[in-house]
């Protein structure tokens, strides 16, 4: 990984950590107020978002993210997992330069297989009280 690349992950990483510890702080010394509570919340969500797309816009090429943001129209929770791998990944150094969207696509199918659930369909019969079971004289 490029020496930028690091060093703009390690700011993200510390703007990060000054809002989160800033936002605690503020709302120990105001815990009456609600409407500013809400506010701060909701700052604290819009900066998280834009984290995790200039992150992401880092990692992934075009194609690659046109693909993410479909997916995650279709299945939210399963891009935020991908989302998260692929920032985890690059936060780790795990990532030789940007993912295409074939890299994205095996990365899904990895991320597919491990959330994969088993069905299973098990039959109960009933044993139902047939006439010609019982011998009536």
């Amino acid at each position: 990984m490029a020496d930028d690349e690091l060093e703009a992950i390690r700011r993200q990483r510390m703007a990060e950590l000054q809002s989160k510890h800033g936002s605690l702080s503020w709302n120990q010394m105001n815990p009456g107020d609600s409407s500013n509570d809400q506010q701060g919340q909701q700052e604290a969500k819009q900066r998280e978002t834009e984290m995790r797309n200039s992150m992401l816009a880092q990692v992934l090429d075009q194609s690659a993210r046109a693909r993410l943001s479909n997916l995650a129209l279709v299945k939210p929770e399963k891009a935020k997992a991908v989302e998260n791998y692929l920032i985890q990944m690059a936060r780790m150094g795990q990532l030789g330069g940007k993912i295409s969207e074939t890299g994205l696509i095996d990365i899904l199918e990895k991320v597919s297989q491990q959330t994969e659930k088993k069905t299973t369909v098990k039959f109960n019969r009933r044993k139902v009280m047939d006439s010609d079971d019982e011998e009536d004289d």
